[in-house]
């Protein structure tokens, strides 16, 4: 089983109409104004993420677990037959209630959310813990496959620039790797990571 973390996603309600989620292509200038970090508010790292993760080879084999932890401690877990919207606007709605009610009203329980730190989760989940950042053990994306266990935790940022807040991550996983120079989009990365264990489970 692969298990897939999308670590401190910049996902959060907007602080000033806990309506909508913060969205820094919208709200950029009062963003400025207030002295947020530009690296927050970015919904659409998640979509991205979660279109590919959840409309995988993997994920419909039944061997993969997706997890989106967000940088106020939240955990929101995704069942595997869940089908992720893919309207952009329809799917910062269905997060923002998420965010505001911690579960969506359904008659199954596809998305639900606990206050979760990272590494609660990791403790939580079995497996080899890998850490993909550019600071990591330059890996041949080639040969990524050769990294992976039959149980493997795969943590990715879910943020645009920068660096893991978490401290001490580094010592919370089995292995650092770097698939690649220069920087690559989360979506990217994840989708490396699902297809080099389809390589490793279905050879």
């Amino acid at each position: 089983m692969m298990h897939l973390i999308l670590a401190e996603s910049e996902l959060e309600l907007n602080p000033w109409n806990k309506r909508e989620l913060l969205d820094s292509s919208i709200h950029h200038k009062i963003m400025r104004r207030k002295h947020f970090s530009m690296r927050r508010g970015r919904p659409d790292i998640v979509h991205f993420f979660l279109v590919v993760a959840m409309e995988s080879i993997l994920n419909k084999a039944g061997l993969l677990r997706v997890y989106i932890h967000t940088r106020n401690n939240e955990v929101i877990y995704i069942a595997p037959e869940t089908r992720i919207i893919k309207n952009y606007n329809r799917f910062k709605g269905l997060m923002a209630q998420l965010l505001r009610e911690r579960k969506i009203a359904s008659d199954e329980r596809l998305i639900w959310m606990e206050e979760k730190r990272v590494e609660e989760l990791l403790e939580e989940i079995k497996g080899k813990k890998i850490l993909f950042t550019r600071k990591g053990r330059k890996t041949n994306v080639a040969r990524l496959h050769e990294v992976m266990e039959d149980d493997v935790v795969c943590i990715i940022g879910g943020f645009p620039s920068g660096y893991f807040l978490t401290k001490g991550l580094e010592n919370m996983v089995d292995a650092i790797v770097s698939i690649y120079d220069d920087m690559l989009t989360a979506w990217t990365v994840a989708m490396e990571a699902i297809a080099a264990y389809e390589r490793f489970k279905f050879r």
